[in-house]
């Protein structure tokens, strides 16, 4: 994959899977634009920071996004697992603000960069738990639930314009945001149990097939959901 002359747009590319799929795309020749709150050490040079809260103030991105724009990723996410009786309103509404309003927002804010660019992609973050039920998971799974939905009505809407866009829908992989879940050789032992695949995720999992959904490779894939999940989606070998 060649990314030599593309700019991209990663919102939320300071850990985790944002960060190893900005430092991919900056190896393979991209510009990589990144909306976070966060500064990360690990930045590959040449990346161009904008300091935002997808919460509070995302609409400072259109004032530093070119004018031509050939990807954008949306990797902001939570993980907020409990019993349904303690959930509240208020983690419904967080869950869905910052994974389906803030993916919203920021390509809103992008959309006219997008165009100008002539082929564009657009890559979102949902979970395998919008698909496969999982206790404890009512409020992140309607969250990822939306996402997967606004990504099919917008890969329709824009296909005139050859803006693309998909979807990955991960299970659970090793990064920050999984910590608790991850933080004994037990818990890891036994989610790598759970997968068909025998292993937990890793952020280059993820990190490279969001790439080639944003690459000329994919040029014929739109309204698409990708499951990277270690075969938990669609097997039962158990």
């Amino acid at each position: 994959m060649n990314f030599k002359g593309k700019n991209i747009l990663v919102v939320g590319g300071s850990s985790g899977i944002g960060l190893k799929l900005v430092n991919m795309l900056s190896t393979l020749g991209a510009q990589v634009y990144n909306a976070s709150r966060t500064k990360s050490e690990d930045w590959p040079d040449g990346l161009i920071h904008i300091p935002v809260d997808v919460l509070t103030n995302l609409d400072l991105i259109a004032e530093q996004l070119p004018d031509n724009l050939h990807g954008l990723v949306y990797a902001v996410g939570s993980i907020n697992l409990k019993p349904f009786s303690r959930y509240t309103e208020d983690d419904f509404i967080q869950d869905y603000r910052l994974n389906v309003t803030g993916a919203a927002r920021s390509i809103q804010l992008a959309y006219r960069s997008l165009k100008n660019s002539g082929v564009a992609s657009i890559v979102l973050i949902s979970s395998v738990a919008a698909k496969t039920g999982m206790p404890y998971h009512a409020s992140i799974a309607a969250a990822k639930g939306g996402v997967e939905s606004l990504a099919l009505s917008l890969a329709a809407e824009f296909a005139s314009q050859n803006i693309r866009v998909n979807v990955v829908a991960p299970s659970l992989t090793d990064t920050s945001l999984a910590g608790n879940l991850l933080n004994t050789p037990e818990k890891r032992e036994a989610s790598a149990k759970r997968h068909p695949l025998g292993r937990i995720g890793k952020p280059e999992d993820i990190a490279s097939a969001i790439s080639f959904l944003l690459s000329d490779e994919s040029g014929w894939i739109s309204g698409q959901v990708l499951g990277i999940d270690g075969g938990m989606g669609n097997l039962k070998t158990l």
